[in-house]
């Protein structure tokens, strides 16, 4: 098989994968900690289909992994899948508990990132290698998530962290940019696609290093 082609497949597995094991554990941490929800609404559910949204799981980092592959731009791979639902107000630890929420998904790709990278080192597997390529893709697509995810700004996952310390009107601020969803995120890469990528990679590859 075309190594290539081998890369495409393996990276798109990949991102489906880890946008689904996001959600999940979005959900599952929201059902640990008292509001079962997401787990009424299938979304402790390994079925793609209640995950996935059509532009940030799969148009948007799809598009970024050809760029990366076919054009050989380095640029980060990122994505995101539908919002687990939640009731703030039924969880545990207050005000803390949707920021609890908000990061397991984050960490959840920082987790397996490490993993994996820990287990090719571990295994000592040759740099010049396909399984080294291959591993080092999962890793780089895993941090890209965590690394997105993890930006302060609505609905990223980071903007629950900061709307839990931020004073009261931060956060009215917050949702009125919240309630635009998606739409939001696109201004955001509109705008600020030069700091945005360069901060990602920058953090992605210092992770990176750090992990191999």
């Amino acid at each position: 098989m075309d190594s290539t082609f081998l890369l495409i497949i393996i990276g798109l597995g990949t991102i489906l994968f880890s946008s689904i094991v996001h959600e999940i554990t979005h959900a599952f941490v929201s059902d640990r900690l008292g509001d079962d929800t997401a787990r009424h609404l299938g979304r402790l559910s390994f079925n793609p289909l209640v995950h996935i949204d059509p532009f940030g799981s799969i148009l948007l980092p799809s598009f970024l992994l050809f760029i990366n592959i076919i054009g050989g731009v380095p640029v980060p791979i990122f994505g995101a899948a539908k919002p687990v639902p939640f009731n703030p107000y039924r969880l545990k630890f207050g005000e803390y508990g949707p920021a609890i929420v908000a990061v397991a998904g984050p960490l959840s790709n920082l987790l397996m990132a490490f993993l994996v990278g820990f287990g090719i080192s571990l295994a000592g597997v040759d740099a010049s290698s396909m399984l080294f390529e291959l591993s080092s893709l999962f890793i780089l697509i895993n941090l890209g998530f965590f690394v997105f995810n993890m930006i302060p700004f609505p609905p990223l996952d980071g903007s629950r962290l900061l709307y839990s310390f931020a004073p009261e009107s931060v956060r009215r601020l917050m949702e009125s940019i919240e309630r635009q969803g998606l739409f939001a995120i696109a201004l955001l890469l509109v705008f600020f696609q030069g700091p945005l990528s360069q901060f990602m990679s920058e953090s992605i590859f210092f992770l990176y290093r750090l992990m191999l």
